[in-house]
């Protein structure tokens, strides 16, 4: 066992400017996509950071003003006094378990929509917005559109402070703020006091920076958030140039730094193409110029690693936004020495997908996340059992594990029955992919959580029959037996199925488990009808062994859903580099034929090795059947057999399965409704 002794350094407390933080914990802002509307469902998630011992607790990015409106992401607002009463609100729900409350005061400037508002979208220059799916352009902001801009932050500080916040944040990261419009030549093309040259550029950052310590008044913090490198634009801010620059001009300026990169998708990088603390190469520097406190991210999950990086002064807090989402109660299980209870933070994104259907936030480690309010939900108390039963799941994926903890933790007798040699389902195969090692944490955690316990046992290659199922007697059936990759060329864009005998046909589960016959350098079409990562990670299996790949597809771009994973262009890249062939817009006809959806050209097969990564097909026949559910009254499915989703989805139903199981009066899918009539 560590000793907690080695992290003393974490929960040692700081000064902040006028205010002092507990501890070096940041819970780093991040929208919780309940936006203003749901103001119940944000606080709540964020007073369970609290609760769980993030020493600060900051609210994502806030619009300041009605010229900032982001339309369907559902931001936070303190646009006038009506929107300071559930500030108020939130900040006494963080400080209450002791924490600093953060705000992080923004606009949003070329990145703006404005659809719900009508006003112009303002910014440096005249030049189109920079959201590709809106037609619109930004009003070169005059001088009197600066002042406005000025005066709108400076209420909105002001509102802020009336709030209680003990920190508030100047925004100039991501690509996200009209301050770092202003930065940047790529968006700014002024030719006046605030263009042109890099003293120019800056000069409205600072001045907003100088507005905001001077409203403060030594009654809370200033914190400036800056983005100090922008690895995919080649003209963009660099640690060596003048992202450096800014903090040697700002050194002393602001209370806090909080320090990354932009855009979002180099900030929020995928397990898959970037390792724990991948930032740290372009922020190291910053403490070296000022004398302020420093905050950085990273997707930082090692307390040692936390340890190292507060003792050696590379940063003063520890940021965390995805991490404090997969574990709200991180710290408080390293100050109590339970390290082994950590639900590390995998990296897969799919918190950050919920950020583009504007919805609250989900989780695959943390099924718990968005439903502390709306369904009560606590990520470690578990639900009241009114009696203990047996329980019986059928399937040690990640909705069996999940089901099986969850009642586990109530304490019922659970007992999980896995037809394989080994446990996890589809998490133990996919996570012998290049670069998805991490994703096995989901099982791992759950594993281990469950050998913890005298109520709770799993059986490896124990092939369960209704009969065997029926001798033993327990109070209910859990059936989570996953899904298996349809061969059939069903998937999302074509409903019936293609034969062909020409062609050896594989899915993605032949390649993962090597069944195909060819072990020398061999040619594959890979057809994606999935179109999330799976054929992409194939793929690169596929080229890492020498093999020859084409990657096809029906529609217009490659792994068409991990845009909002913000993987996408790292997936392309890496393939290219590998050398893969790209055939867009090709879709399979009843002929076996590829057939180009613009020009009607067909594609030359050259090759007949074909995976098909399409649908999936659930593996039900338990339920199917109805033998089982005739002779016993409580049997349930979840995950993939009930319907095939993504992992986070397969997590979240059995938890949800679970929680019916434990109050089978109730609804366990009910949820409070906020609603804003006034």
């Amino acid at each position: 066992m560590t000793k907690p002794s080695q992290y003393k350094a974490l929960f040692a407390p700081l000064k902040i400017g006028p205010v002092t933080a507990p501890n070096r914990f940041f819970a780093s802002p991040h929208s919780t996509g309940h936006g203003w509307t749901e103001p119940r469902g944000a606080i709540a998630l964020r007073a369970m950071k609290a609760e769980g011992g993030w020493g600060t607790v900051a609210v994502g990015l806030t619009e300041i003003s009605p010229s900032s409106d982001y339309a369907n992401h559902p931001m936070e607002r303190i646009w006038d006094e009506k929107d300071i009463p559930r500030h108020h609100l939130q900040v006494n729900e963080i400080k209450k378990h002791g924490s600093l409350s953060a705000i992080e005061l923004g606009h949003g400037g070329m990145q703006s929509r404005n659809l719900t508002t009508g006003l112009p979208i303002i910014g440096p220059s005249n030049l189109s917005i920079l959201r590709p799916e809106i037609p619109s352009q930004s009003k070169a902001m005059d001088l009197t559109d600066i002042k406005s801009f000025r005066n709108e932050h400076k209420a909105a500080v002001k509102r802020s402070l009336k709030a209680g916040y003990d920190i508030i944040y100047v925004y100039a990261a991501h690509g996200l703020s009209i301050l770092s419009h202003f930065l940047s030549v790529n968006t700014n093309k002024r030719l006046d006091q605030y263009g042109g040259t890099f003293e120019n550029r800056i000069r409205l950052l600072k001045e907003v920076l100088e507005d905001t310590l001077e409203m403060a008044n030594g009654t809370a913090a200033v914190a400036l958030r800056f983005s100090i490198a922008e690895p995919d634009k080649p003209f963009g801010m660099s640690q060596d140039g003048e992202g450096r620059d800014v903090i040697e001009a700002l050194a002393e300026h602001p209370d806090l730094w909080d320090i990354n990169l932009s855009g979002w998708p180099k900030d929020s990088q995928t397990s898959r193409f970037a390792d724990e603390g991948f930032q740290l190469e372009y922020t190291n520097f910053v403490k070296s110029i000022t004398s302020k406190p420093v905050v950085g991210v990273g997707r930082f999950t090692s307390p040692d690693l936390m340890v190292s990086l507060i003792k050696n002064r590379q940063l003063d807090l520890i940021g965390g936004a995805r991490p404090s989402i997969a574990d709200p109660f991180l710290p408080s299980k390293i100050k109590n020495n339970q390290i082994e209870n950590i639900r590390e933070c995998i990296g897969c994104n799919v918190c950050v997908s919920m950020d583009a259907y504007g919805v609250p936030v989900k989780c695959t480690q943390n099924p718990t996340i968005s439903e502390e309010w709306r369904k009560g939900w606590h990520p470690e108390t578990p639900p009241i059992s009114r009696k203990k039963e047996t329980h019986l799941i059928i399937g040690s994926g990640p909705a069996g594990l999940e089901c099986a903890l969850t009642l586990a933790n109530a304490g019922h007798e659970v007992t999980v029955a896995e037809a394989k040699d080994e446990p996890g389902g589809r998490i133990a195969q996919e996570s012998k992919l290049p670069g998805l090692n991490t994703w096995r944490r989901v099982i791992d955690y759950r594993i281990f959580q469950l050998s913890q316990k005298k109520n709770a046992q799993i059986f490896l290659s124990s092939h369960m029959s209704i009969n065997d199922i029926t001798d033993f007697n327990s109070d209910t059936v859990t059936i989570a037996t996953g899904a298996t990759w349809r061969n059939d060329f069903i998937g999302s864009t074509n409903f019936d199925p293609i034969e062909t005998n020409n062609y050896n046909i594989l899915t993605p589960e032949d390649i993962i488990l090597e069944k195909f016959k060819n072990s020398h350098k061999t040619k594959f079409i890979i057809y994606d009808d999935d179109h999330n990562y799976m054929a992409s990670v194939i793929a690169e299996k596929l080229l890492n062994n020498n093999h020859d790949v084409t990657y096809v597809t029906p529609l217009p771009t490659v792994s068409t859903w991990t845009q909002y994973t913000l993987e996408q262009g790292a997936i392309i890249e890496r393939l290219k580099s590998l050398g893969i062939k790209f055939a867009l817009n090709y879709k399979i006809n009843q002929n076996f034929e590829f057939v180009n959806t613009i020009d009607n050209k067909k594609l030359k097969l050259t090759s007949k090795n074909v995976v098909v990564v399409g649908g999936r097909i659930p593996n039900d026949r338990l339920f199917s059947d109805g033998q089982l559910f005739n002779t016993i009254q409580n049997v349930f499915l979840t995950g993939d057999c009930l319907v095939p989703g993504t992992m986070q989805a397969a997590v979240l139903s059995g938890h949800q399965t679970a929680r019916k199981i434990l109050d089978r009066n109730a609804d366990a899918l009910h949820s409070k409704r906020e609603q804003t009539i006034h």
